[in-house]
């Protein structure tokens, strides 16, 4: 079960990368509405299809959007992380999701009622610009999820993965099964073993049942196509430095 209580410190909500960027007198019209949510692997924030009643913002625990086909097969089409906020479509209008938000990394996270949320997005004040911004953020990380399964090897992929997985981590280690990865991926697990494999063995990374060091950045990086620095530049563009965007 979620656990969750009230936040009212303003402070204490710039955890959130898009919240911190709120003056603080937008950041304490919706103070008082949110809770903080301890939330744990494999938690469903909501579901295909769903109309979702709450909009997340993770601090951080990181949320897998993943989207199911009519044969019950899966696979990931983008990470959220302190970076962002799930879903979209509450903001956007759209109603119904196609894809379902999953927690990949245990955590915490803020909640808003989704009408709240819609509501403070349509006042057209700096929360809407944000939340735009992240967007097409978000879009860009989808598009270039689909490039990157088309065209290159489960091993970049991964580099990839791990790349965007860190820079929402205060730290070098990720608790993460290779079930879990292939999942995300949606390829078979010998495939992630393969290609974790060559990556522990360049001395990248150092993996155990579960558990994976990141050892060598740079040479992830390296390894990496170029999927990762395109999807990291648009976000510090449009997110980060907003005179850019």
């Amino acid at each position: 079960m979620m656990a969750s209580c009230p936040v009212l410190a303003p402070e204490g909500l710039k955890q959130n990368r898009l919240l911190a960027a709120l003056p603080d007198a937008d950041l304490g019209d919706i103070a008082q509405h949110l809770s903080m949510v301890a939330l744990k692997v494999g938690d469903t924030l909501y579901g295909h299809n769903e109309h979702p009643r709450f909009a997340w913002f993770p601090t951080t625990a990181i949320v897998s959007l993943h989207y199911l086909t009519q044969s019950g097969a899966s696979c990931e089409v983008a990470g959220v992380g302190n970076e962002g906020v799930v879903p979209v479509s509450v903001f956007l209008g759209g109603g119904a999701t196609t894809s379902a938000a999953i927690v990949q990394t245990a955590g915490n996270a803020f909640r808003l009622d989704a009408r709240l949320l819609r509501q403070e997005f349509l006042r057209a004040g700096k929360l809407q610009r944000l939340l735009l911004l992240y967007s097409q953020a978000l879009i860009v990380q989808i598009s270039q999820t689909v490039v990157c399964t088309r065209h290159h090897s489960v091993e970049q992929q991964l580099c990839r993965w791990l790349l965007m997985t860190l820079d929402r981590l205060p730290s070098n280690e990720l608790l993460m099964t290779q079930e879990m990865v292939a999942g995300m991926f949606g390829v078979r697990r010998e495939s992630i073993t393969e290609a974790a494999g060559k990556l522990q063995r360049a001395g990248l990374i150092s993996y155990r049942r579960g558990h994976i060091s990141v050892l060598d950045r740079a040479g992830l990086e390296a390894g990496s196509c170029e999927c990762y620095a395109l999807v990291r530049k648009e976000i510090h563009r449009l997110l980060y430095d907003p005179g850019q965007a």
